[in-house]
Formats: structure tokens, C-alpha cells, sequence
């Protein structure tokens, strides 16, 4: 068992987890906008947000390593301030790129926030610190996560220093990193998540596994031999959180409106029929 019990966080899987927010960008509510935050509150789902340093270690509610995707801007989130990032729009509407303590500060409390912390795989200590220093006061559920093994083995080593005993730590996972997202991060971490190597440092509470990669040992080792619950991400059809439901104890969803109501945990099926259903693309980036 991990070193804190899942048990204690139940409500990590009591209803599904909407991916950046409830969005919908043809209907101008953009992925981690405090639109997407609201949206989500209103029908009552959990959220998951992403959050990267700035080139002054604030923090923003942002997932893409650049700005070119979402914004008018051009370049790396890191290079400018928060402050700049907070005054640019995201694709044109209403919203701005949220500052991680203003989304805090909307949800307040009022739902699971699952928080995705987004490094550059360099040992950067000032994300560690600066996520920590934000959270430790949040009077609300709320759980962090990342790809990056070194960022959550900090956060579980340094958890009482940093004033964060009370918050669970998870991994964000997947059988294969390869791709252009990955080309950049050394053979040796690419080994380690590969292998789920970094097991005895992290020692996760939760893991957030890809759904196009169910069913897998990793996973099913930690739900069934360790007992840390597992979310599968992204799930973007009924047909996939139904088939995600043998494998996992919760989605994380965009796309469509699941059901709040959480699942009866399903028996596991013949591996050999288990094939995910289509629904739209396979998640390779981190």
C-alpha cells in the first residue's frame, strides 16, 4: 500500500473527471480556461487542469509547452511572465490564460481537483516548490499528478517540509512514450517510466493511466496487488469508459457527458478480446 491510503481520498474516483474543464471550442469554451472550470461545477464533475512554470515561476493553467495552439501569441509559456500570459486570450474570447491560484479560487473547494503538474524533465526545484507553496493552504479536494517521476518523488520526499502530507500524489502513465513529444527527454527517463521503474521513490497514491494502453501490468498491479485506484485518460466515448470501467476506477472524459453516477466496478475480461473502441485520437503527448 502506498504511503498514504487510498482509502483516505475516496473522493479521487467518487465521479468522473473532466479533462481541463468541461470545454467545448466550437462553442467558445476553451481546454483549462476558468469557462471550462465554471462549466464543469455546473454539471457537477470533477476537473483535471494542467499548470507550467513561467520565465518568473508563477504558475498557469496551460498545457502546451507553446502558445501558438490557443493563443494569438507565438513561443514558449515559459519565456514570458505570468503576467503577460494572464493578458493573452485564449483563441479569442472572453477567457485569458488563468493564473493556477485565480482557478483555485473559483473552484474553491466546491469539487476534486486534479491537478497535472507539466515539467520540462530538467529537475527544475522551483516547480516543486512554488506547486506546493500554492496548494498547501487549499481548503478543498484536491490531488496533484505528473509524467515526470523526478517532480512527484520530490513532492512525496519533501511532502511534510513542503506542508503537502495531506495531499495525494499520483503518476501520469502510459505503456509507450515515443513521438515528437517525447524526442527530448533522455533514454534513460524514457526507460525508467517505461518500466515504472521509479516505483520506490514515487510510491504513488493514484496512477492516471492512458486508456489506449488498457489493458496493462502496470495498472493492473496497482489497482489489483497494491490497491491504489486508477483513472484512465482520455476517454472520449460511452463505448470507452464502458470498456475502461474493467480496467480502471474512474475516466477522465472530454468529448461527451458521462454519467455521473460512478460505475459498479466491472470483473476483469479475457485480455484477449480486450480491445478499446473507437473514439477519436490515441494520446501520445505528455
Amino acid at each position: 500500500m502506498s504511503q498514504t491510503s487510498s482509502l483516505a481520498f475516496p473522493w479521487l474516483t467518487a465521479r468522473p473527471i473532466a479533462h481541463r474543464g468541461l470545454h467545448e471550442r466550437s462553442q467558445g469554451v476553451i481546454e483549462n480556461s476558468i469557462s471550462a472550470a465554471k462549466a464543469a461545477l455546473a454539471a457537477g464533475y470533477a476537473i483535471e487542469c494542467d499548470v507550467r512554470a513561467t520565465l518568473d515561476g508563477e504558475l498557469v493553467v496551460f498545457h502546451d509547452e507553446t502558445l501558438d495552439r490557443l493563443t494569438l501569441g507565438e513561443g514558449r509559456v515559459d519565456a514570458r511572465t505570468g503576467a503577460e500570459l494572464s493578458r493573452l486570450s485564449l483563441c479569442e474570447t472572453a477567457d485569458a490564460i488563468p493564473l493556477f491560484g485565480d482557478l483555485l479560487a473559483i473552484i474553491g473547494g466546491r469539487t476534486p481537483l486534479i491537478v497535472s503538474i507539466k515539467s520540462n524533465f530538467n529537475g527544475d526545484a522551483r516547480l516543486v516548490r512554488r506547486v506546493a507553496e500554492i496548494v498547501a493552504a487549499y481548503d478543498g479536494p484536491l490531488a496533484l499528478k505528473s509524467f515526470d517521476a523526478n517532480v512527484v518523488a520530490a513532492l512525496r520526499a519533501q511532502r511534510r517540509e513542503l506542508g503537502i502530507s495531506h495531499i495525494p500524489l499520483g503518476m501520469v502513465a502510459q505503456a509507450r512514450y515515443e513521438g515528437l513529444a517525447w524526442s527530448n527527454v533522455a533514454a534513460a527517463v524514457i526507460s525508467e517510466l517505461a518500466g515504472f521503474l521509479h516505483y520506490p521513490r514515487t510510491r504513488p497514491d493514484f496512477l492516471s493511466w492512458n486508456v489506449a494502453d488498457l489493458p496493462a501490468t502496470a495498472p493492473l498491479l496497482c489497482r489489483e496487488g497494491i490497491g491504489i485506484p486508477v483513472t484512465a485518460w482520455t476517454v472520449r466515448s460511452q463505448a470507452q469508459a464502458d470498456f475502461a470501467a474493467s480496467w480502471a476506477d474512474q475516466i477522465i472524459f472530454e468529448g461527451f457527458s458521462p454519467p455521473i453516477a460512478r460505475a459498479e466496478r466491472r470483473p476483469i475480461p479475457d485480455t484477449a478480446r480486450a480491445t478499446l473502441p473507437a473514439g477519436g485520437r490515441s494520446d501520445r503527448r505528455r
